[in-house]
C-alpha cells in the first residue's frame, strides 16, 4: 500500500480555502488568482560573526497586494522555509480581510536560531536583513510593513525601523515601516498583548451566543470551563493569563516543548511564567504534576483546547484522540487539513486561526495609522471627555442633593487613554468579525463549520476588491 503524502503547510491552507471556494461556486480561474502568491524573494547575505563570515538565508513573500501596504510578521527560527513563509502570507491575506483591515498579505522569515547569537550579533544580522529588504522593495510604510513574529519582538522592530530611516532620511513616515515597535520608538500601547487578548475576546464573544454553545456541547458561563493551552509564548501567555485572572477559568494543563503540567484544580499562569523565566523549563514546577510527554497534553479531556504554539500540532495521527469540545486556534495552522476533516466528523467545534489570532494585525493597523497621523490616540478628546463627565456628576449631585459615590465618579470622570481605545477597537473588531462569520453560516446551509464560514467571508471581500479594480 502506497504511503499517503503529507500535505505541506501551504497545501493545507489552500485545501481549506478550496472548501470555501466550492461553497461560493467561484470560477476556477478567479479562485486560482485569489490563491496564487504574487511574489517571494529569497535573500542570501553574509554577516561577520566573531571574525568569520556567516551566510544567512531569509525570505519575504507577498501573497496579495489587492490592498496596500501588504502586512505580515517576520519570524526568526531554525525551521523557517519558503513553503512556511508563503503559507503564512496567504493566511495574512484572508486574516486582514476577515477583520476589515485594509492590508494585503505578506510574511517574512530568517533561517536562524536566535539563541546561538548575542544581542550585538542579532542587531547586525537584523539590520543587514532589513537593508536587503528595503533595497529590493520589500520594506516600506506604503508597500510592505512587517511586524514581530516567532523569535522577534520590539527590539528587532526598532532596529528595522532605524535601518529604514537611515536609508530613507527624507521619509517623515519612516516609523510606519514596521509595527510592534517599543512605545518609546513609535509603538502603541497594547500591541504586545494584542494577539493573546484578541483570542480571549473571541472566546468571550462565542460565549454570548447560546445556540453556538449548544451546538458545541458546552454549558455554563466561561468561568466554569476547563482549559488546556499549548504554548506559553507571547500569544499563549497573554491569552491564558487573561482567562485565568479576569475570566476565572480553570487552566488544567499547560503544554510546553519540554513537557506538560496538569492540575485538575487549576494552574496559576503567572506563577508558571515566572518559574519558566527563572529555570528555563516547566519541569519541577511545584504546584502541578509534570510529564515529559508534551504531545499527550493535547489529548487531555477538557472543554476548550487552545493550541498557541506551532503549526501542524494536531494532525492525522492524533486528531482521533482529541477530547476537547472546542478548539480555539491561537497559533497559525495548528490543525492540518487532514486533521480538520477528522475533527469535523467527530463534531468538535473549531474557531479557526485566520480569525482567532487576527488581534495582532488589528492593533498593528492601529499603530500604523498612529504613525502616519503623527498623533497619539486620545490626545485631543481625553480631557474634554473628563470635563464632560465632571459636569454629569455635578448635575447628579445637584439633582439629588447628595454627593456621588466614589465609584460613580471614577467611572464617569474618566477620559479614555490610548490603551483604553486600543482595547476597545480590538474588542469591537473581534466581535464584529464573529457576527459576520455567524451571519454567513446562518444564511447558507452549505456552510457547516466556522473555518469555512471565515474563508467565505474573506473570499467574498477579496473578490469584490478584485472586481472593483478590474482584475476580472
Amino acid at each position: 500500500m502506497t504511503e499517503r503524502k503529507t500535505l505541506s503547510f501551504r497545501e493545507s491552507v489552500n485545501f481549506m480555502v478550496d472548501r470555501a471556494m466550492a461553497v461560493l461556486n467561484i470560477d476556477p480561474c478567479i479562485a486560482n488568482a485569489i490563491k496564487s502568491c504574487d511574489s517571494t524573494i529569497k535573500i542570501n547575505f553574509p554577516v561577520e560573526i566573531n571574525g568569520k563570515l556567516e551566510v544567512f538565508t531569509g525570505w519575504r513573500s507577498v501573497h496579495s497586494n489587492h490592498r496596500l501596504p501588504v502586512k505580515g510578521g517576520i519570524r526568526f527560527a531554525p525551521i523557517v522555509d519558503e513553503d512556511e513563509v508563503e503559507a503564512l502570507a496567504a493566511l495574512m491575506t484572508y486574516k486582514c480581510a476577515i477583520v476589515d483591515v485594509p492590508f494585503g498579505g505578506s510574511k517574512g522569515g530568517l533561517l536562524i536560531d536566535p539563541s546561538r547569537y548575542n544581542r550585538d550579533d542579532m542587531q547586525k544580522i537584523t539590520r543587514r536583513f532589513a537593508r536587503e529588504l528595503v533595497r529590493k522593495g520589500y520594506l516600506s510604510p506604503a508597500t510592505n510593513v512587517p511586524a514581530p513574529d516567532m523569535g522577534t519582538g520590539e527590539r528587532e522592530m526598532a532596529w528595522i525601523a532605524d535601518t529604514y530611516k537611515h536609508l530613507h532620511p527624507e521619509d517623515i513616515n519612516y516609523l510606519a515601516c514596521v509595527t510592534g515597535k517599543p512605545v518609546a520608538h513609535g509603538g502603541i500601547r497594547g500591541r504586545t498583548e494584542a494577539t493573546g487578548r484578541g483570542v480571549v475576546y473571541v472566546i468571550r464573544e462565542f460565549f454570548r451566543h447560546p445556540d453556538d454553545l449548544r451546538r458545541t456541547g458546552l454549558s455554563g458561563d466561561l468561568s466554569s470551563q476547563k482549559i488546556v493551552i499549548q504554548g506559553l509564548g507571547n500569544v499563549g501567555y497573554h491569552a491564558a493569563k487573561l482567562l485565568d485572572e479576569e475570566d476565572q477559568c480553570k487552566i488544567i494543563a499547560i503544554i510546553q516543548r519540554d513537557g506538560v503540567l496538569t492540575n485538575d484544580n487549576g494552574i496559576c499562569v503567572e506563577d508558571v511564567r515566572q518559574y519558566m523565566n527563572e529555570h528555563k523549563t516547566i519541569k519541577g514546577f511545584p504546584d502541578a504534576k509534570y510529564s515529559e510527554n508534551a504531545a499527550a497534553g493535547l489529548e487531555i479531556e477538557c472543554d476548550i483546547l487552545i493550541p498557541a504554539a506551532m503549526e501542524a500540532q494536531i494532525h492525522v495521527n492524533n486528531a482521533c484522540n482529541i477530547k476537547a469540545k472546542l478548539i480555539v486556534e491561537a497559533a497559525n495552522g495548528p490543525v492540518t487539513f487532514e486533521a480538520d476533516d477528522i475533527l469535523r466528523k467527530k463534531q468538535i467545534t473549531i474557531l479557526p486561526d485566520a480569525y482567532v489570532n487576527a488581534g495582532g494585525v488589528t492593533v498593528s493597523y492601529f499603530e500604523w495609522v498612529r504613525n502616519l497621523s503623527h498623533i497619539r490616540f486620545g490626545r485631543m478628546e481625553r480631557r474634554h471627555d473628563e470635563l464632560h463627565g465632571e459636569r454629569i456628576v455635578k448635575a447628579l449631585e445637584t439633582m439629588t442633593g447628595n454627593p456621588a459615590d466614589d465609584w460613580i465618579k471614577k467611572e464617569l470622570i474618566h477620559g479614555a487613554d490610548e490603551l483604553d481605545l486600543v482595547r476597545s477597537g480590538l474588542d469591537d473588531t473581534m466581535r464584529n468579525s464573529f457576527l459576520q462569520m455567524k451571519e454567513a453560516m446562518d444564511s447558507n446551509n452549505k456552510i457547516k463549520d466556522y473555518r469555512t464560514a471565515v474563508y467565505v467571508v474573506a473570499i467574498n471581500k477579496i473578490s469584490r476588491s478584485y472586481l472593483d479594480i478590474g482584475v476580472y
